[in-house]
Parts: structure tokens; sequence; C-alpha cells
């Protein structure tokens, strides 16, 4: 009796090892597409632009479209790469506007050759999202210096206990990108960071 018994064990270990790997292997596979669970939330982030074309365009309005659409595509996807912040972006090119500027409706406008750069777009958005354009602005920074809790906590991390985001004229620094020499890739990062925390103060 114990002879068939021990056979019909065996026949079920085999079954179970063959059948095994499947589901073995199932698990790894999961393992790691839950893990950019965090990253897929930020990436998921709805900022969107579109530029406005016309419909013959000039070979100046061509050019100019084509340093907006790289600087814009690189500054969104910096932004949607590392905050969860939304706008829906519309984006203009107007020789009359001497440098570039951003407003709270969503309204983006470029004018000289040499503000059609990430550095710009980056900025530009920062407006679009309420930097120097809303009424927490004025609320957390419109006494010179940015009061709130978490970009406060987030410039300290940076540069020390003693910093400070500093506020006037719709802008902020450190990290601002209010100057062409103030770009790097860590700058850059350091101020999307920078405008989601003052985006969570209320901005």
């Amino acid at each position: 009796m114990s002879s068939p018994r021990k056979k019909t064990v065996i026949a079920a270990l085999a079954a179970a090892l063959l059948a095994g790997p499947g589901v073995a292997q199932a698990v790894p596979q999961a393992a790691p597409q839950a893990a950019p669970v965090p990253q897929q939330r930020a990436v998921a982030a709805t900022i969107t632009w579109t530029l406005v074309r016309a419909s013959n365009p000039t070979q100046d309005q061509q050019t100019a479209y084509n340093l907006i659409t790289a600087a814009m595509n690189k500054a969104v996807a910096r932004y949607n790469n590392l905050s969860d912040l939304g706008k829906n972006i519309t984006v203009h090119y107007n020789p009359s506007v001497p440098t570039a500027d951003g407003n709270i409706n969503g309204t983006i406008r470029f004018g000289s050759r040499s503000y059609m750069t990430e550095r710009t777009a980056l900025h530009e958005i920062a407006h679009t999202i309420g930097v120097g354009t809303s009424s927490g602005w004025s609320r957390l920074g419109g006494s010179g210096t940015w009061t709130g809790a978490q970009a406060t906590a987030l410039v300290r991390q940076y540069d020390g206990s003693s910093a400070k985001i500093s506020t006037g004229g719709g802008h902020f620094w450190p990290y601002g990108l209010n100057y062409e020499n103030e770009f790097s890739n860590t700058a850059a990062d350091r101020h999307v960071h920078i405008v989601a925390a003052m985006v969570r103060d209320g901005l």
C-alpha cells in the first residue's frame, strides 16, 4: 500500500515541478513591473503643450518653431519625469516679445531666438504653474522670501540649513533659472523639484 502512495506523491511532485517554472517565472516578471510604480506616477504628469503655427510658415517662423519645439520638448520631459504637476500649455512665436513670457492661463510666448532654450522653457512653465502669477505666490512669496515649509526645506537640503528662497518681480532664486548662465542639469532638476514643492505649499 505504501508503494502506490509513494508513486502518487512522486507523480504529484513531478507535476508541481513541471508547472513550477511557469509559476516561478511569473513572480519575478511581475516584481520589476511593480517597482517603477512611483516613477510611473511622476511620469504620468499631465504637462502637455501645443505650438500655434502659421499654416504657411515663413523661413523665420519655421526656424523659430524648430528651436521652440526642441526647448519645450526638453523642458516638458524634465517636468514630467521629476514631478506630478499638470498643465495644458499653448505656445506662440511672437517676434514682438523681447524675451519670452508665461501666464497662469497656460500661455507661453517666445520672441527672441536667444531665449528659445530649455532654460527659458522651464522658467516660463513655472510661470504657467503659478510662480509670480498666482494668489498663492503673493501670499507665500510676497514678503521677499518664500515662506512655504516644503520648498524652504528643500532648498536647505540643497544649500545648507540657513538657505532661503528669495522672491521678487515674480521670480525666485536660487534655482529660478532666471538667466541662461544659471542653467545646468542639476540646477534644472532642482528648479522642477522646488516648483513642485511650492505647489504643495499652496502656490
